[in-house]
């Protein structure tokens, strides 16, 4: 087995440029070292404390399911087999940011991709890029979940096509896994709850996502969602609400080619704009938001 790398963004002239990789590795269990497993633990313990006042059910089942705290950093193959047999879907380690058409395919075949390291003790709340954390803790319980794990293989057949079309297409789809798969909220019967991963494996932003009076709360829409921008350098200005995963799962049933062609001939809305045609289940103070710079 070769050494795998830990593969980070660049500082350069231009701020911080991706480095992608594109391997699977073996997971390198026994290199952890003690601070790894600590960061693990303190990582999870922090979080799970605070979850179930503001996750949705089927994650901290998901958590629960694959005993992500029973100390230390998860074995991969400890978690496929549950993974396995609960839904057909494997974790796959991998040494950082994929190019979209290798994620796409690794999605399309049941495949999550999950970086095999994990953050220094000194980027406990904020990391640039996606470590092991953020990856298995906010992705990989709800791909236990059926509905949900179909959800996350017809995006990653919609990405393929996506990538064909051309980079327009690509970005509209891009802005779907944005406001779902990572800052998804939604409706249940105590509330709104966060499923998705960038908010679960954040202190800060899952509390942000529910209790703040800044951000807008607006129900999912696929043509509306993939057409408004997002942050990449602070909270969310804009969360979109699902009433189920089944929600999620029948908008991706139909053929996209048509929704890419009506949003072409328009403008993108910015994050922090709330539309007359949105269903708001709140409409936020915009307390703290700076304009421009949305992706």
């Amino acid at each position: 087995m070769k050494n795998p790398r830990r593969v980070e963004h660049q500082q350069t002239g231009r701020g911080y440029v991706p480095v992608y990789a594109t391997g699977t590795v073996e997971q390198p269990w026994a290199s952890y070292s003690k601070t790894d497993h600590d960061v693990w633990d303190t990582l999870y313990s922090r979080q799970r404390a605070l979850l179930p006042a503001y996750a949705c059910q089927e994650f901290l089942d998901g958590v629960e399911r694959f005993g992500l705290g029973d100390g230390g950093i998860p074995r991969f193959d400890d978690l496929n087999r549950v993974l396995g047999a609960a839904t057909g879907w494997e974790v796959v380690a991998v040494e950082g940011l994929l190019p979209d058409e290798v994620f796409f395919d690794h999605l399309a075949h049941r495949r999550f991709p999950v970086s095999w390291w994990i953050r220094r003790p000194d980027q406990l709340d904020y990391l640039s890029e996606p470590d092991l954390f953020h990856d298995l803790f906010g992705h990989v319980p709800l791909l236990l979940n059926p509905v949900f794990a179909d959800y996350m293989q017809a995006y990653g057949k919609g990405g393929m096509k996506a990538h064909a079309i051309g980079p327009e297409a690509l970005m509209n789809l891009t802005r779907l896994y944005w406001y779902t798969v990572e800052f998804g909220l939604i409706r249940t019967d105590a509330g709104l709850r966060i499923y998705g991963a960038g908010i679960v494996s954040s202190k800060s932003e899952s509390i942000y996502s529910i209790d703040s009076t800044a951000p807008n709360r607006i129900g999912f829409d696929l043509a509306r969602v993939m057409n408004t921008r997002y942050r990449i350098d602070s909270h969310q200005q804009t969360y979109f609400v699902i009433d189920d995963f089944a929600q999620l799962f029948d908008a991706t049933a139909a053929d996209f080619t048509p929704v890419y062609a009506q949003l072409a001939r328009g403008q993108a809305v910015a994050a922090a704009e709330v539309l007359p045609t949105d269903t708001v289940f709140h409409r936020g103070s915009r307390e703290g938001f700076v304009s421009g710079g949305d992706n």
